[in-house]
């Protein structure tokens, strides 16, 4: 598989020439994503990177830039491989 980087820059690329596209331009900005588009990512992101995208997490920063996302992507990643409370508790349990 490809680095994260380079998978975004692909999926983006189905939809706009992304060539000279840094990891910090701001991609509504600069007018290249309409809703429709976000809907995809949104579904190309849970599906290629594993995560769930909440109704919380549907914040413009983080989608606005390919580093954006990526940091995103490590966000969502590190905290499903935190315990959540409901693992906490069955493990304080199971430990008495």
């Amino acid at each position: 598989m490809e680095n994260p980087r380079q998978h975004i820059m692909a999926f983006l690329g189905r939809f706009f020439r992304c060539e000279t596209l840094n990891g910090d331009d701001d991609i509504f900005e600069a007018g290249f994503v309409n809703s429709l588009v976000i809907v995809q990512l949104v579904s190309f992101l849970e599906n290629n990177f594993s995560i769930t995208i909440e109704d919380e997490d549907l914040e413009l920063s983080n989608f606005r830039s390919v580093n954006n996302i990526l940091a995103f992507i490590e966000k969502k990643t590190a905290a499903k491989s935190q315990p959540n409370d409901y693992e906490r508790l069955a493990s304080a349990v199971d430990a008495n």
